[in-house]
């Protein structure tokens, strides 16, 4: 809205009402005394206290002091509270009694009679005393005197209704003083007043309100009486109570009105549906319009007219109250309400009339708020005006096509005379605008004086408008207005114009996904670009609306026979294309592959078939239909092979295209899902439900507005690829729905194949789809040809027949007649050759073809295969039987120590850790007929056994145990099992103890073989072996070949025994048995069992004059924890090298358990002499111990040993005592050397006599 030329000053509207009390008896002294009264009497706040618990409030009183008279008391039945005297005052200042009993007494009788006759009870006697005059009587009595008289004359009861006022033109503290207790009595009495007569009225108010279900009650009186009680609240400034008074009023009014709309009405609403004859807008320049006030008291107003007055009062309070941005919010709500209220009463409305009233309405609305508030104000505050002139906007919008103001040719004369109506109908301008330039009344008859004028003041609201949209963010509602204009503008004959704002209405509904505003919009749209002649964007435009649902089969048929028209006309250069999005026309479901795997070889044959959705209402004769192709050749090389194209491509060959949802990208389903409660209120006095529905909780997140800087339209300038690699099919007509559509294609040149566009020519108008997502290829490979040798069993087996499978892959090469497959044999692996052997032969997609007979010759060094004639991209298969020849590595260095020492009684750790089988690896070279390069495959092939041995021994008695471990899945059966000495001695003799010829060894199960050895002369020094054994599988009929024997061979190193080590325990003298808790003697002897032998040379080795000695270190220790060594436990001795040579030890024992416990190990070494190189050994010093000897010899060097329990403390000691020293080595005795005669021996032990507690150990 335009300022006006002339600003003018605001306007501060008051209500001139104050409650009346009246003022009796001397009135000239009222005169002098009225000034300072008036100025003190609201100087002070009082605490009202109200009924029906509403709160207190503090307010300040004022008065309309008048002189009393009979007329101004009401009479019976009389509501107006505004002329209601709320106090009676009499004023005297007499002094002398004989004037007092002359004059003022009667005087009192007769006003005290008067306000009795009309039961007014509200009264105050004021006796004024004055120094002045005491000075000039000399037969004054004193001031209580007077005072006491008239309280007793007429204040019986009410001795508080008589107060003093001394001396109140005086300025003196006793002055201010009785002014003060004035003041508080008139100011108590005038509140009681109040809520007395004001309490008395609301209960009558409240009657009359009740009584409204009667047949004679009516609205207009009740207004009166209600509005009467809101003239006193504004009287006493009590804004926000007479403002909740009109409410009232039309909250109940707008109630009656809805019951009427459903049927319940009530006789008194007939006034009201009087036909509008007036719409001259509301008037809010004036506190009460008495015009409109008289009316509803006439019961002669209209419903515009009560509406009118009712919205000026609560405007001139909210404005009272500084609530202005309050007025714009209710002032739209009444607007609508009206324009509804109208219809429900079903009053007459000449066209226009009410559109006048809104306009006005609006305009004056906004002038009241500009002239109460400044720019600033009006400026922030936008967003609570901005809906007056939206709506002032469209209303002026809807006078001006009404009257003829829009059309082309402007309007005619019943236009004319409908203007003139309508002007006639808003009467006279008021005096209150007459003098403003820019009053609503001279905006709106200006507007429809002519074309230019109004589009001038439309263009500047329309523009206005838009732009206060725009900066509080309501981007909706300003796009709402722009398609207003945009309709204007086409009316007009000026599409350019209207274009603008149609493009951006219809940007954001589809950022916002509107769908049927998306679609209006289109509609206008298109019409626009077809008037500018804007061909491509029309196209595109009636493409949309053709497949647009929301239309009906008519509009969507209209618009495809716009394209197809366009289609068929003949352009002027036959190369131009139009280029559409491709969505609005079909949509592409699904594509298939034929193969499935979208891999094709050179010169092999790929169908594609596409299922379409067509859009179009109509069937659709499509010239071509064409798939352009990108190709790009794969740079790493491993990608190009049939293998690996198969294996990363999917099975079914299927893509399916996800489906749009919507014809804009952003649509509701991407928005977050409602979240929605229930919620109910409940009331607080009795907990009965009094309103219940359903709250969004994140109408925040749905309602947002999503705004971009791009169009969301699809462009119309698509890119065409033009490429060589194009898929075609001509001549297809698309029904609407689903479509199928197939292309095939033969492959000429390996790559990589990604469709990437769909088009579909209509003549000139092609519609692309400009990418294909998910992304889609198929794959062209040439494969050179291959050769793949792989078991047919998880693992290959050696020693018996294995079947092995080749497969030829030709790729580009073709077999023909005479081409063979040329094996060089190897010395350790046979291939066998059956007489019936057959190779079959396969398509690229796995389908048999053929077999044929394979032909295998073999010489000593070469195998020969023929293979059968076969095209390119095939595949041959056939099998073959290979036998390795079995053999177990050789047993040497650690592992003959391993199975030398390896005692009998850990056979079964050794079964548990060896589970996995040896292998050996033999390479085949094979020369193919496509290359002059040689093949070379490894096969690999596991020993299904793992041997080992052991050596035991019973005196001097000696036997080797060989096990055989099956860690095949396969059972097996043994035969043959042999042992022989590979240097042939003939004074050696291997006695085996194993009787059966065959024996059947399952899997994960182990066979034991056994010999004793025998020798005639001295042992040689080492025994070295083969054990071999016959095997094949045990399930299996008899093999077509003879199997070769299983052998390993192993070498057993100091196998003769030297020593034997005896224990013997003994009781205690005079016990037969030993007891727990009792040393009892263990007796140790080492005896050595032969002379000087081979194994006896080393450095241990001592030569004296008489003998050979070596050192031998013993040690008693006992893991088992059944005795407790006492003493000495481990010694270094000088063993001599003589045959029966005997060493005895002798310590305490002491049983630490009850029962039969097994004897403490006796553990022999041998002792070398230290190396300087080796300095964390023991001291020989310390070790040497003098024991006696059964050979009556002298003994060198015999030293004393440490007493020390175990090796372990010998080591702790040494490290700790003789650190930096240089120390002797121990090497244990191998246990073929020495031989334990007291092994398995037990001793009894009883339990002491005082023990409590028995402990027993069972062994």
């Amino acid at each position: 809205m335009d300022a006006p030329e002339e600003p003018l000053p605001p306007v501060i509207y008051t209500m001139e009402n104050k409650p009346i009390v009246t003022c009796a008896g001397d009135q000239n002294l009222f005169t002098s005394i009225y000034p300072t009264l008036s100025q003190q009497l609201p100087r002070e706040p009082m605490e009202w206290r109200r009924s029906y618990g509403r709160a207190p409030k503090m307010i300040h009183l004022e008065s309309n002091f008048v002189q009393f008279k009979e007329e101004l008391l009401p009479k019976e039945g009389n509501k107006a509270l505004l002329t209601f005297p709320f106090l009676h005052i009499y004023w005297t200042e007499c002094c002398d009694t004989e004037v007092y009993k002359a004059t003022v007494k009667d005087d009192l009788t007769k006003w005290q009679n008067v306000l009795k006759a009309y039961s007014s009870v509200d009264w105050l006697i004021v006796v004024v005393e004055n120094d002045a005059k005491k000075k000039n009587k000399t037969n004054i009595l004193p001031r209580a005197s007077i005072v006491d008289k008239i309280r007793n004359d007429f204040c019986n009861k009410q001795s508080d209704r008589c107060v003093v006022l001394s001396d109140p033109l005086k300025d003196s503290s006793r002055t201010q003083e009785s002014w003060n207790a004035f003041l508080t009595k008139l100011r108590t009495l005038l509140l009681m007043s109040f809520t007395k007569n004001l309490g008395k009225f609301e209960d009558d108010m409240r009657t009359l309100r009740e009584k409204r279900t009667e047949p004679g009650w009516s609205f207009c009186e009740y207004f009166m009486v209600q509005e009467e009680l809101a003239f006193v609240f504004e009287m006493l400034q009590q804004f926000e109570d007479a403002l909740v008074q009109y409410d009232e009023l039309d909250a109940l009014f707008s109630q009656y009105v809805v019951n009427f709309g459903a049927g319940d009405g009530a006789n008194w609403l007939t006034f009201f549906c009087q036909p509008v004859k007036s719409w001259n807008g509301l008037i809010l320049r004036k506190p009460i319009d008495m015009e409109k006030r008289e009316l509803i008291q006439r019961q002669e107003a209209t419903l515009l007219d009560l509406r009118s007055y009712l919205f000026s009062r609560q405007c001139t309070l909210l404005l009272f109250l500084q609530r202005p941005w309050e007025v714009a919010q209710r002032a739209l709500e009444l607007l609508h309400s009206c324009v509804q209220e109208l219809k429900l009463l079903e009053v007459s409305v000449p066209p226009g009339a009410l559109d006048c009233w809104v306009f006005l309405s609006c305009l004056e609305v906004l002038q009241r708020i500009e002239g109460c508030c400044d720019r600033a104000q009006i400026d922030s505050n936008i967003a609570h005006t901005v809906g007056l002139w939206s709506y002032a906007t469209e209303k002026l919008k809807s006078l001006g096509y009404l009257c003829g103001l829009v059309s082309e040719k402007g309007p005619n004369s019943e236009d004319l005379n409908r203007t003139v109506d309508l002007l006639a109908g808003l009467g006279a301008e008021r005096p209150e605008t007459a003098n403003t330039a820019q009053s609503p009344y001279k905006k709106l008859k200006e507007a429809l004086s002519s074309v230019e004028a109004f589009e001038k003041h439309y263009l500047d609201l329309s523009h206005a408008t838009i732009e206060m949209f725009t900066s509080i963010g309501r981007i909706r509602s300003a796009k709402l207005v722009g398609k207003d204009l945009a309709e204007f503008y086409m009316r007009k004959k000026s599409p350019q114009k209207a274009e603008m704002y149609l493009q951006g209405a219809l940007k954001n509904y589809l950022a916002e996904g509107w769908a049927l505003p998306i679609t209006h919009t289109r509609k206008q749209l298109a019409e626009c670009q077809k008037r500018l002649g804007q061909i491509e964007n029309y196209l595109q435009t009636s493409s949309l609306l053709a497949s647009d649902q929301h239309l009906t089969t008519d509009e969507r048929e209209y618009f495809c026979r716009e394209i197809l028209s366009f289609a068929s006309q003949q352009t002027d250069s036959p190369g131009h294309r139009v280029a559409l999005p491709m969505h609005s026309f079909a949509q592409l479901r699904d594509l298939r592959f034929t193969p499935a795997n979208a891999v094709v070889h050179v010169g092999g044959v790929l169908s594609v078939e596409i299922t379409v959705c067509s859009q179009m209402p109509v069937p659709i004769h499509v010239e071509q239909i064409a798939i352009h192709v990108h190709f790009s050749i794969e740079k790493n090389s491993y990608r190009k092979t049939a293998e690996w194209l198969t294996k990363h491509k999917t099975a079914n060959g299927v893509v399916n295209f996800p489906a749009e949802a919507s014809p804009f990208p952003t649509s509701q389903s991407s928005l977050p899902a409602l979240e929605l409660y229930e919620m109910f209120e409940r009331s607080p006095s009795d907990n009965s439900l009094n309103t219940t529905g359903i709250i969004c909780k994140n109408v925040h997140m749905l309602l947002r507005r999503q705004e971009s800087s791009t169009s969301l339209e699809a462009s119309s300038g698509l890119a065409l690829e033009d490429g060589a690699h194009v898929l075609r099919c001509a001549g297809v007509t698309l029904q609407p729905g689903p479509n199928t559509i197939v292309f095939r294609t033969q492959a000429r040149e390996p790559g990589t194949y990604t469709l990437r566009q769909l088009c579909a020519s209509l003549g000139p108008v092609w519609f692309v789809l400009p990418h294909i997502y998910p992304l889609v290829q198929y794959d062209v490979y040439s494969q050179e040809p291959q050769l793949l040798v792989e078991p047919l069993a998880d693992s290959l087996l050696a020693g018996i027949p294995q079947k092995v499978k080749f497969t030829v892959t030709t790729g580009h090469y073709t077999v023909k007649n005479g081409d063979s497959l040329q094996l060089s044999n190897v010395d350790a692996m046979l291939i066998l050759c059956p007489e019936e052997n057959r190779a079959v032969i396969y398509s690229n997609t796995r389908e048999k073809v053929s077999d044929a007979l394979l032909r295998v010759q073999s010489s000593d060094k070469v195998t020969s295969i023929s293979l059968p004639a076969a095209p390119t991209y095939h595949l041959i298969e056939f099998e073959l039987e290979v036998l390795s020849l079995p053999s177990a590595p050789a047993a040497g260095g650690e592992s003959t120590l391993l199975g030398v020492t390896e005692p009998h009684g850990k056979h079964k750790d050794t079964q548990k850790t060896g589970h996995c089988m040896a292998t050996t690896d033999h390479k085949v070279s094979i020369d193919c007929p496509w290359s002059i390069y040689s093949t070379v495959i490894a096969l690999t092939f596991s020993v299904p056994f793992r041997t080992t041995h052991s050596l035991l021994s019973s005196g001097t008695r000696k036997y080797v145990q060989v096990c055989v471990q099956n860690l095949s899945e396969l059972d097996f059966q043994l035969s043959d099992s042999r042992l022989v000495d590979t240097h042939d001695s003939t004074d050696l003799r291997l006695i085996p103890l194993n009787t059966e010829s065959e024996q059947c060894i399952h899997s994960r199960q182990a066979v034991f073989f056994v010999w004793e050895l025998k020798w005639t002369q001295e042992p040689p020094p080492s025994l070295h072996c083969r054990f071999s054994t016959g095997f094949s599988p045990a399930s299996e009929e008899q093999l077509s070949v003879s199997l070769k024997p299983y052998t390993y061979e192993f070498q057993v190193e100091n196998f003769f025994t030297l020593y034997n080590v005896r224990a013997e325990i003994s009781p205690p003298p005079g016990t037969e048995h030993c007891r727990t808790g009792s040393l009892c003697s263990l007796d140790v002897s080492i005896t050595r069992l032969s002379d000087l032998l081979e194994v006896d040379k080393d450095e241990a080795l001592m030569e004296s004059d008489e003998y050979f000695s070596t050192k031998l270190m013993y040690e008693v220790v006992d893991n088992s924890s059944n005795w407790a060594v006492c003493g000495k436990s481990s010694g270094v001795i000088s063993m001599p090298v003589t045959a029966q040579a005997t060493h005895r030890v002798h310590m305490e024992v002491m049983p630490l358990f009850a029962g039969y416990l097994p004897l403490p190990d006796v553990r022999l070494f041998k002792y070398l002499p230290h190396h300087s190189a080796q300095s964390s050994q023991l001291d020989a010093d310390s070790w040497i111990e003098n024991d006696s000897l059964s050979v009556d010899k002298h003994v060198d060097d015999q030293l004393d040993s440490g007493s020390v329990k175990s090796r372990g403390s010998v080591h702790s000691a040494a490290s700790s005592e003789h650190k930096g020293l240089p120390m002797p080595r121990l090497r244990a005795l191998p246990p073929g050397q020495a031989f334990n005669s007291s092994a398995g021996t037990q001793v009894l032990v009883i339990p002491s006599k005082d023990d409590h507690v028995l402990e027993v150990s069972v062994t």
